[in-house]
């Protein structure tokens, strides 16, 4: 049976993750790609997919800001959710232009940590 630990090569974990990654990803795409076509824009189907997609989506945002890792966990909380708060409150403001609601965001962010550190 082949395994993680089956080969001793340098490059086996890099293949393993490439093949591992592109097996769990590229079926999906390829099955949304091909029962997505067939599928009206307002059939429940394809709202339910795209009410699960921005339900992980959001999970993931919530997950970065409450529990975050690497340099964004020395990030105060509060500068954090204020951060997102107005990040998403630009992006509506500006007509839903997400990098102009990511550019605030970051530059809060920034902007808080060189007042803070």
């Amino acid at each position: 049976m082949m395994s993680y630990a089956a080969l001793d090569a340098w490059w086996w974990p890099y293949v393993f993750i490439a093949v591992a990654g592109w097996l769990a990803t590229d079926i999906w795409r390829w099955l949304g790609v091909l029962v997505g076509n067939r599928l009206k824009q307002d059939s429940a189907a394809l709202t339910w997919v795209r009410a699960v997609a921005t339900a992980l989506l959001a999970a993931v945002i919530a997950k970065l800001i409450l529990y975050p890792t690497g340099e964004l966990k020395n990030v105060p909380v509060a500068l954090r959710l204020i951060a997102v708060s107005a990040g998403f409150a630009a992006f509506l403001i500006f007509g839903k232009r997400i990098w102009i609601g990511i550019l605030v965001a970051l530059a809060l962010l920034i902007g808080g940590q060189l007042l803070l550190g």
